[in-house]
């Protein structure tokens, strides 16, 4: 038997047999049901990962289709993200440091602000790529970097 499991909104629903779809170009549709007409537009595909983004009369859904390898996947644990480990950072442009926001032992996630780096009259703030515990910091605030040198040092 195929498998017709679908995922609206993260909520799992079986095909429904008398519902078909009437495609106007490759973005716009209208999703015909016991003979009403449901306006719709794909907003995002991600096709790989057999999801869509879709609206249909003003209301957004993501949509993925179920795929049988799913559940095995899963059961592996092949579906969590991997997270690296960082070793270094390295200024990724030249500038001035303005802030340093981690000292030694601290521990950063991906997302967290390393320091900030102004560089040609813009404020960056540099975030963590990885995870990593701070081993040692070589800046201070108000150095002056080149791209590439070594700022953070990570255990």
């Amino acid at each position: 038997m195929k498998n017709n499991t679908w995922y609206f909104d993260n909520e799992a629903i079986q095909h429904a047999d008398g519902a078909f779809i009437e495609w106007h170009n490759h973005k716009f549709f209208d999703l015909v049901f016991q003979g009403k007409v449901f306006h719709g537009e794909i907003q995002e595909e991600k096709s790989e990962e057999r999801k869509l983004v879709i609206k249909i009369n003003h209301r957004v859904f993501h949509v993925r289709k179920k795929h049988e390898l799913d559940d095995l996947i899963s059961a592996l644990g092949l579906d969590t993200p991997k997270i690296k480990k960082i070793k270094e950072f390295k200024a990724p442009m030249p500038g001035r440091v303005i802030a340093i926001q981690v000292k030694a032992g601290q521990e950063v996630k991906v997302g967290d602000a390393l320091l900030s780096l102004e560089a040609m009259k813009m404020e960056n703030t540099l975030k963590a790529e990885g995870q990593g515990i701070v081993k040692q910091v070589f800046i201070d605030e108000g150095s002056i970097v080149e791209k590439g040198t070594v700022l953070i040092e990570f255990e």
